[in-house]
């Protein structure tokens, strides 16, 4: 589609520090990117008017900002305050969960990820930005493969650890609570959107839906 109004540099990225671990400067790259691609995902199920966003470019890609400072915050603040479990590999998925009016899930776009522990070369920014922009093409084309929604839906971010980071040597972790969402009963119907397997880092987009008989059920 061309491009009818200009655009600006995405501004959300994080500064980066220097002489980062490999593991440090990955999870850098990859929280920068799940801000954007979260934004891109609410953008996409049009819970909220378009004029809530703003476009910008980020890796070269016209995306989505939102323009509410609330809903930029939470977006920023959960992925940020997830850096440093991403970078130590505790990070197992990230997900944007969409609720009907009694809190049962009706959708979750799931980032699993993965990052390399055990990877000590340089990290090739160019290459691994190259990967990840893919996602965030793919993910605007996507809406086909999804639920459409209905007005009154909530959303959440909600990420799930292959081990709980220590609270007292993290104070990002005191943000991050146990959640009480109901769960589906049955195993989700999966589709999906997209994936990346490299050394320093493997990440996997997709759908999760409740299987018919959970909705027969419900």
């Amino acid at each position: 589609m061309p491009n009818s109004r200009p655009t600006t540099p995405f501004s959300g990225e994080m500064e980066r520090k220097e002489n980062q671990s490999p593991q440090g400067e990955v999870a850098g790259i990859l929280v920068e990117f799940l801000e954007v691609a979260i934004t891109s995902v609410v953008y996409l199920k049009g819970i909220y008017p378009s004029g809530a966003f703003e476009r910008r470019r980020y890796m070269n890609v016209v995306v989505q900002r939102a323009r509410h400072p609330q809903l930029r915050e939470y977006i920023h603040s959960a992925v940020s305050g997830l850096l440093p479990s991403i970078q130590k590999g505790l990070v197992e998925r990230v997900a944007v969960t969409f609720f009907n009016t009694d809190n049962i899930p009706m959708e979750r776009f799931i980032f699993k990820l993965l990052v390399n522990q055990s990877f000590g070369s340089k990290v090739e920014e160019s290459d691994l930005e190259f990967s990840l922009r893919s996602f965030l093409i793919k993910l605007s084309v996507s809406q086909p493969l999804t639920t459409v929604l209905p007005r009154d839906c909530r959303w959440e971010i909600m990420a799930y650890f292959r081990s709980l980071p220590q609270v007292s040597t993290s104070k990002d972790a005191e943000m991050w609570i146990p959640t009480d969402t109901k769960q589906w009963q049955q195993p989700p119907l999966i589709t999906p959107i997209k994936s990346m397997n490299s050394e320093p880092l493997g990440l996997q987009l997709y759908l999760e839906h409740p299987s018919p008989a959970e909705q027969v059920s419900g």
